[in-house]
């Protein structure tokens, strides 16, 4: 029963967040991105992909429930991270840049 309890509480919690993926790079029609998208959606139900920082920008300000979570390329994180990092929902910026 607690097993039962714990897992709905998960399921609860991922539906109060945002997760945005930006980079310039996503292509849907790649299986790359269609894994990661699967795997991020496994975790919470609304993720949405940006290919622009204003894009990413513009749904953050939109969003007024959810805490938010960004998921950036590195080219793209440089220049977003200044403009979205005092943003009241946002949760949290994760970078990945591969050398």
């Amino acid at each position: 029963m607690a097993s039962q309890m714990t897992r709905y509480q998960r399921h609860r919690m991922a539906e109060n967040y945002l997760v945005i993926w930006v980079d310039g790079n996503i292509d849907m029609a790649n299986q790359d991105c269609q894994n990661t998208m699967e795997q991020l959606r496994a975790i919470v139900n609304q993720v949405n992909t940006c290919t622009t920082a204003d894009q990413c920008i513009q749904q953050l300000m939109e969003n007024q429930e959810e805490i938010s979570f960004v998921i950036s390329s590195g080219a793209l994180g440089q220049h977003l991270v200044p403009d979205i990092h005092d943003m009241a929902k946002l949760n949290a910026i994760f970078i990945f840049w591969l050398h």
